[in-house]
């Protein structure tokens, strides 16, 4: 773990005071080793049958729905 980028962010606590944000879980693995982590999980999950698969319907209902929320921000800022 890089020492630096434990430091990199801080939180705010109720008294005012600063104090610096540790990474914890997930956030302080290799990238690699969560991502083989993230593979086996999936690979676990479709041998059980319990993975989520999306139809293509589903995927254009997705995709349509996060076109709408980018654009309903940039309209809000003009």
């Amino acid at each position: 773990m890089n020492a630096s980028k434990e430091t990199e962010k801080t939180t705010k606590a109720d008294d005012g005071a600063v104090t610096p944000r540790s990474r914890r879980g997930f956030a302080s693995m290799d990238p690699a080793v969560v991502r083989k982590l993230a593979s086996k999980g999936g690979k676990a999950a479709h041998a059980q049958g319990t993975a989520h698969e999306f139809t293509p319907d589903e995927a254009r209902a997705a995709g349509h729905k996060g076109g709408l929320a980018s654009h309903r921000r940039r309209e809000k800022k003009e």
